[in-house]
């Protein structure tokens, strides 16, 4: 039986991120912490934890100038940058609370996320997020200091503050001294929701909060994290990139390099080869996707590594529960020297010992394809409300299933299979909106997810749906929408789905072609095109698409089936109308602005 509730609790108590931040850097001071590329150049810039304890005492000194201290939040808007976790982590000191916010975030947003949590100060890295601030900082009285980071050009604002001269030239506060201003159920960080059914809400997370759950991590891990390379460059304004990286770094002794251009992390994977590694699914679709292209140009050897995947896929599942005979092992090895061990490392994949996906759908077909080359990917599950993960298994892997309940969690289903979960990594409550916080926190501490599950006989948990996501259609056939774009999303040509049939006859959905495998497989089949849209426009596009339709919907019911396809030529990118950061479908977003496709696809 695993680590209890009761015993993680008493494993962290009195702890915060920041005093376990402080035994970090005692124990491997030397180690180094963070790494970043050098803007405009090839070479690489790093900080030993020493160095990354000693920016954040000087960054804290400067916040304290600008009055920062317990209570207060300071919103922060940067990329993936080492001088997100000094700032981070000295708010923390000063016993406040640090904000991140999306960078995308178009003025309004700006003001309704800084005005909501009361933000004190801001710190941003650039001129171009500055002027979102400047836009609307006639609506936020309570913002008394704006700092930019960066201001290569001059960029001169009343009321504006340089970062290099705030953050950078006071003289140092004494972290240990600090950290008797920091309780345990102080706030250290609110994660705002991405807003896809109302107005975002504050989810309030506290040092307990994240210290439990990190310690939960390293039970799992079971082995020497400190050194663990990792790529910070995911949003980290999102729970996971920040639980991942910043969090896990400081307190486990991770060394995280710094992205700040998440399209550029294949790259950075070639240079860093990171052991430990989280991406949301279309980060794992697009690496996969730009293996399948390259085979593609050699189809005899693009056929002999599919037919190693296919000798390779029953093989790792019996070697992942322990069930492998001798011959087994050895054919896997064989198949990974002659096959899989050179694209692993051409993709600098080759050093993961824990690679992750989660907070979307993925298919089940795409792990057992990483898992059969080598790359130990597992599907790990959980909100922002519960600090991150609920359940995860990433040794034993069930594909098409996330995992079993993460260490000290209760993690159940309601009477209508509603996942609930009670553990430490619980969040304390939605910021001063306790109507919202009463529906997703029974009295008892119970999270209510409002995803819909099934257990297995061995504790897999396999999400089904969202409760307010199942279709139903007119004749009151209630269908997950997610299984049904699982399923069409493993066809090559595939790059986003969003299934469409509330209230109507039947199913159908909306089809985006994957930009980088759709013109490779026209060019292979003499297909000619000018763009995206144009290739969405072709017939053989059409019957290739439809051809698999039927062949993936086969293991669903008549009832159930995608019956027509409506192939767009657009490309759906991470926050934008259809997606989310994250790449979760924006539903009601993309049912009004496909509205004309969708009632074409039932007019015929």
């Amino acid at each position: 039986m695993g680590i209890t509730k009761s015993e993680l609790d008493q494993k962290v108590e009195g702890q915060t991120i920041c005093s376990r931040f402080l035994e970090t850097v005692e124990a491997h001071g030397d180690r180094i912490a963070l790494r970043a590329k050098e803007a405009g150049a090839d070479d690489w810039r790093s900080w030993t934890y020493q160095d990354y304890a000693d920016q954040v005492a000087t960054t804290a000194a400067g916040l304290r100038t600008l009055g920062v201290g317990p209570g207060d939040r300071v919103v922060l808007m940067m990329r993936n940058i080492p001088q997100f976790h000094f700032v981070d982590l000295a708010v923390a000191f000063c016993g406040a609370t640090a904000v991140s916010i999306y960078n995308s975030s178009p003025p309004e947003q700006v003001a309704y996320l800084a005005g909501h949590c009361h933000a004190k100060v801001a710190v941003v890295e650039d001129p171009d997020f500055l002027d979102r601030f400047l836009a609307v900082r006639a609506e936020l009285p309570d913002l008394q200091h704006l700092v930019l980071l960066d201001n290569p050009l001059g960029v001169a604002a009343p009321g504006v503050l340089d970062g290099p001269t705030v953050l950078e030239s006071a003289s140092q506060i004494d972290l240990h001294a600090a950290l008797r201003r920091i309780e345990p159920d102080g706030l250290v960080t609110v994660i705002y929701t991405s807003g896809t059914t109302g107005p975002p809400k504050g989810v309030m997370i506290s040092h307990y909060n994240v210290v439990w759950t990190a310690e939960g991590y390293l039970q799992l891990l079971d082995i020497d994290p400190v050194g663990f390379r990792a790529i910070s460059y995911l949003p980290m304004a999102h729970i996971a990139e920040r639980m991942s990286s910043h969090y896990l770094g400081a307190i486990a002794g991770f060394e995280v390099t710094t992205c700040p251009d998440p399209s550029e992390v294949a790259a950075f994977a070639r240079e860093v080869r990171p052991e430990t590694m989280f991406g949301v699914p279309r980060v794992w679709e697009k690496i996969h996707a730009g293996v399948e292209a390259a085979l593609a140009a050699d189809p005899d050897t693009k056929a002999r590594f599919d037919d190693a995947v296919a000798a390779a896929i029953p093989i790792v599942q019996r070697r992942t529960l322990g069930e492998a005979s001798e011959a087994d092992d050895e054919t896997w090895e064989m198949l990974d020297e002659a096959a899989f061990r050179g694209v692993r490392k051409k993709v600098g994949l080759d050093a993961l010992q824990y690679a992750l996906t989660g907070a979307a759908p993925i298919p089940a077909e795409l792990i057992d394809w990483y898992r059969a080359i080598g790359v130990p990917l597992s599907e790990i599950y959980g909100l922002s409300e519960c600090t991150g993960p609920m359940t995860w298994e990433p040794r034993r892997v069930k594909a098409g299933t996330v995992g079993v309940s993460f260490p000290g969690c209760d993690v159940f289903l309601a009477d209508d299979g509603e996942v609930c979960c009670r553990g430490g990594n619980v969040f304390q409550g939605y910021l001063d909106d306790p109507e919202k916080t009463a529906e997703a926190l029974d009295d008892d501490g119970t999270l209510h997810t409002g995803d819909i599950g099934q257990f297995d006989d061995e504790g897999y948990l396999r999400i089904i749906d969202r409760k307010k996501e199942l279709i139903i259609t007119a004749g009151g056939k209630n269908i997950s929408p997610a299984n049904l774009e699982a399923a069409l999303k493993t066809l090559p040509l595939v790059g986003q789905v969003c299934a469409v049939g509330d209230a109507r006859p039947y199913v159908v959905a909306l089809v985006v072609l994957d930009p980088e495998v759709a013109p490779v497989w026209a060019r292979e089949h003499d297909i000619g095109f000018r763009s995206l849209a144009d290739l969405a426009e072709q017939p053989e596009v059409r019957a290739e698409l439809e051809e698999g339709l039927g062949q993936v919907m086969e293991r669903f019911n008549q009832a159930e089936r995608i019956k027509k396809l409506a192939i767009l030529g657009d490309e759906w990118l991470p926050d934008s109308d259809e997606l989310t950061p994250t790449s979760k479908l924006k539903r009601r977003s993309i049912l009004a602005k496909y509205a004309p496709e969708i009632d074409d696809l039932y007019a015929g």
